[in-house]
């Protein structure tokens, strides 16, 4: 039986954090991880799509696996997300996360060339095998990844002992469903798109890792007690106030990332803008994160336990 007791929970997508310079700041870094530990979180994210990976180097990368692991490492669940543009790095990466003892390693499939399944597997089961005494986790991101998981290459990939689960941030609930039923019942399926926690949680998510979580993973929290409690209706209710946050941040000139650090910045902790070609905050965006900070406020009043 696969442990995974210590992946179920509100998993927060770990930010870049950078300096006014733009580059790596270790002090933010440690800090973000301090503030999102204290919340109660089961655990963090680094370096996937709301740490803006595919914008940094192997180096920096693993800088910022480093300064979380001394900031936090003991305290609480580490996912390492190790993904990129060849085998090579990211392999490189996952024995480096491997070195630092995290709990797991998960990673995109190849992107940029449409590559058949079998090819899609290696890549994973290569960047798997250079970390082989560490969880692996599949991240499937169909959206940015332009590569959907499928039934069947599940069904290949569960032949990896090292497998506990998937990331599933494709919009297809469904697909939750599916990947939960392949998987059993020792195999975690963590709801990707915050919009729809609840009814991940509903059709089989064990967990959540979000992109949104690390403005107010209270709120996330909240719709697990509910689940707890058998209340659909609360569920409902706090994920309809977090669509509505979210629908503001997504609104803006900027990127959500940007929105969410100005929300961060609101909430008393600074981690820099975002790295080009990410687009920076518009000055017509401040309303919209201002805004967004209040219902977030508003919201933990009513919800938060």
């Amino acid at each position: 039986m696969r442990n995974i007791e210590k992946y179920k929970g509100i998993i927060p997508a770990f930010y870049a954090c950078y300096n006014q310079s733009g580059d790596i700041d270790d002090a933010r870094t440690a800090a973000l991880a301090h503030h999102l530990v204290n919340k109660g979180v089961k655990g963090l994210y680094l370096c996937g799509s709301s740490g803006e990976c595919i914008y940094q180097t192997v180096e920096e990368r693993k800088r910022i696996a480093e300064t979380v692991v001394k900031a936090v490492g003991g305290k609480t669940t580490l996912i390492v997300h190790v993904g990129g543009v060849g085998t090579r790095d990211a392999a490189e990466l996952a024995r480096h996360a491997e070195s630092l003892g995290v709990d797991a390693v998960a990673s995109i499939p190849p992107i940029y060339f449409r590559l058949p399944d079998r090819s899609i597997a290696k890549y994973w089961n290569d960047i798997s095998a250079a970390a082989p005494h560490t969880d692996f986790i599949i991240y499937n991101i169909p959206q940015l990844a332009g590569v959907s998981l499928n039934g069947e290459l599940l069904q290949e990939m569960l032949k990896n002992e090292r497998l506990v689960g998937v990331k599933n941030s494709s919009m297809p609930v469904q697909d939750i469903e599916l990947f939960k039923t392949i998987g059993g019942e020792d195999f975690v399926i963590f709801n990707g798109p915050d919009e729809q926690y609840a009814a991940g949680r509903l059709l089989g998510a064990d967990a959540g890792i979000g992109g949104t979580y690390g403005v107010m993973p209270e709120l996330f929290m909240a719709i697990d007690q509910a689940m707890s409690e058998g209340n659909v209706a609360k569920m409902k209710k706090i994920q309809s106030s977090i669509n509505r946050i979210v629908e503001l941040l997504v609104g803006c000139k900027g990127n959500l990332y940007a929105a969410l650090k100005g929300v961060l910045r609101l909430q008393g902790v600074e981690v820099g803008t975002v790295r080009a070609p990410l687009a920076d905050l518009d000055s017509s965006d401040f309303a919209n994160v201002e805004k967004a900070h209040e219902m977030i406020c508003l919201a933990k009043d009513v919800y938060a336990v």
